[in-house]
């Protein structure tokens, strides 16, 4: 169950399966009475410049989404996926689409560099720096 707070600060429950997804808008008072989510590009123009995981969605509705998530543990929740849309200019700041909603995800680009890896252990019985003769004395 989600947990909507509507405009009158009334708490509404929603089961998960009956949404296809949740926007965090910047204003309720946009001048979009009807639809203040309203996109108005749900795919990239060209490739990203928000650090992330470029992802494509397809919706079990038929629709397409695509969206830049955090390269993160927060990918892996079971619940839904945090999405930045493609159009950063809308009221739209934040998506979060629902697993039961999700028919297909692709991850089209892999947008930052890659973290730094730590060194790897040593192997028992291998020769460490400290073993090895030095080359000029």
């Amino acid at each position: 169950m989600v947990e909507l707070l509507d405009l009158e600060s009334k708490v509404a429950l929603v089961a998960a399966h009956d949404i296809k997804w949740v926007c965090y808008v910047r204003d309720f008072n946009s001048g979009e009475v009807n639809n203040p989510e309203r996109l108005l590009r749900k795919s990239f123009a060209g490739r990203p410049r928000i650090e992330g995981i470029h992802l494509r969605l397809k919706l079990t509705d038929g629709d397409v989404i695509e969206g830049v998530a955090a390269n993160d543990r927060s990918l892996l929740g079971a619940e839904g996926v945090f999405l930045l849309p493609p159009d950063t200019r809308s009221n739209t700041q934040r998506i979060w689409i629902p697993v039961t909603a999700i028919a297909e995800l692709e991850a089209v680009a892999v947008v930052g560099s890659a973290k730094k890896k730590p060194a790897p252990a040593p192997i028992d019985g291998a020769a460490t720096a400290s073993d090895q003769p030095e080359l000029f004395d």
